[in-house]
């Protein structure tokens, strides 16, 4: 018995070595991204049995991408280049450079892909989640200059009984009911707010009845940049930001993860968070690659800390949604 008691607290010790040095090599050997190369602001969709990730391509100092690209896959895993499905100089007639932070939404038979480009945002329109897409205005859906702050990283959420909403903004959050065309909006409706910490890539979606309003704080070349939320009864608000953020943040070998979005796997309550992070090794605000990690919630609804070193694990079947 002597020895036992000798060799437990030794034991221990050992134990705690370990533990300790399992979380440095975890904090500094992150998974890899889950797009070749350096993409940005993803936009993650599910439609039918499939998965859509729609991302900003990154690489360039000033952010001067003049394209926009999409990747499908049925796993989260393995994911294959659609190709271009919108390039700027040949496809509008407005804006040559700067396509940035993409969202998609789907009514009415069709897909709407609403982007940035030229620090304005505009709207395009396909039969296919793949494009590709055709600008149906010939103009931007929300002008420069419109409102306080930049006119940039549109997102659309629609509601159980088709209403759409589209939000957007860098250094205010802009909100406005979309008209069911998905292409206009009467200007006078717009809700004009700022979170607490709020600076730009908006993203809403609904659970259990409750609306969740996430963005992204601090700037995209921070190492900080991280995601935090608030919640509403109503797609409006008003929202309250939540007591535990951000959700999402860097850590280790980690910098700069944030500009997100979320998905919902058809038929389950099992939720993804797509999201960027600087490039590993040496990466910056001009340089970042795509990442998904699981998102889950407690008891109450209140999002859960994201472990930017979890990665999904690959699915062997999708249920078809109805959308």
């Amino acid at each position: 018995m002597k020895v036992l008691r000798k060799v437990a607290p030794t034991v221990a010790v050992v134990l705690s070595a370990l533990s300790s040095t399992a979380q440095i090599k975890d904090s500094l050997n992150a998974p890899s991204s889950v797009l070749p190369g350096v993409f940005a602001d993803p936009h993650i969709a599910a439609f039918g049995d499939t998965f859509y990730l729609y991302p900003t391509t990154d690489g360039t100092e000033g952010w001067k991408s003049t394209y926009f690209t999409c990747w499908s896959s049925r796993n989260l895993k393995d994911w294959k280049n659609e190709g271009t499905i919108l390039d700027l100089p040949k496809d509008l007639t407005w804006a040559k450079e700067r396509a940035w932070a993409p969202a998609i939404a789907t009514k009415n038979g069709k897909y709407y892909y609403y982007f940035s480009a030229d620090v304005n945002i505009g709207v395009a329109v396909s039969d296919k989640p793949t494009g590709p897409f055709k600008d149906p205005l010939g103009k931007p859906l929300v002008v420069k200059g419109a409102l306080k702050g930049q006119m940039i990283d549109p997102m659309v959420f629609i509601d159980d009984d088709g209403a759409a909403y589209l939000y957007w903004g860098q250094g205010n959050c802009n909100i406005v009911k979309l008209n069911e065309d998905m292409i206009s909006f009467d200007a006078s409706k717009i809700i004009v707010f700022k979170p607490a910490g709020y600076n730009e890539g908006s993203f809403v979606f609904k659970r259990n009845g409750k609306y969740y309003l996430m963005w992204s704080e601090f700037d995209t070349r921070d190492p900080r940049y991280s995601v935090a939320y608030a919640t509403s009864d109503f797609p409006t608000g008003p929202f309250v930001k939540a007591a535990q953020n951000p959700v999402l943040k860097g850590r280790g070998v980690v910098k700069g993860a944030g500009h997100h979005s979320v998905v919902k796997v058809p038929g389950r309550d099992e939720w993804y968070i797509a999201y960027h992070r600087f490039k590993i090794p040496d990466g910056n605000g001009y340089n970042r690659e795509t990442c998904i990690s699981p998102m889950r919630f407690d008891k109450n609804g209140n999002i859960l800390p994201v472990d930017v070193f979890e990665t999904p694990v690959s699915m062997k079947k999708v249920k078809a949604s109805k959308k």
